[in-house]
């Protein structure tokens, strides 16, 4: 009986350090990688639809911004994960369909991103959600 007793309070024991280490993995769980949508623009009136993806190995920071079906690739992009600011830059088309360089900086709150972009001196602001 006292063998069962002490195997019940290893078990136990086991089960609550395993959900402790599961809860701590998951507290630290990629907080970028993903698909966002959502919108942005120069002002509130003239916002379109957006969608950012991203992947982060924990240094390096990857991803597309898709603002009519036509991707572009991020060609510098950055994140602070004790400030949860991130930067991104591309090269991509302006509302007259000229290739210019954008400039776009933010915060990442949870499941939401917003912030600013300059598109070649036309300043913006973005919000987008993590899908």
């Amino acid at each position: 009986m006292k063998r069962a007793n002490i195997l019940t309070v290893c078990l136990l024991a086991a089960m609550i350090v395993g959900s402790g280490c599961s809860s701590a993995t998951s507290s630290s769980a990629d907080p970028l990688s993903g698909t966002w949508t959502g919108q942005w623009g120069p002002t509130p009136s003239r916002q379109t639809d957006v969608t950012v993806a991203l992947k982060w190995d924990g240094t390096t920071l990857h991803g597309t911004v898709d603002p009519d079906r036509m991707p572009f690739e991020l060609s510098k992009a950055s994140f602070d994960p004790k400030t949860n600011s991130i930067t991104m830059e591309l090269d991509g088309p302006n509302s007259r369909g000229q290739t210019v360089h954008y400039v776009i900086e933010g915060k990442v709150s949870g499941n939401a991103m917003s912030g600013t972009f300059d598109r070649a001196g036309e300043k913006g602001t973005f919000k987008i959600r993590k899908k």
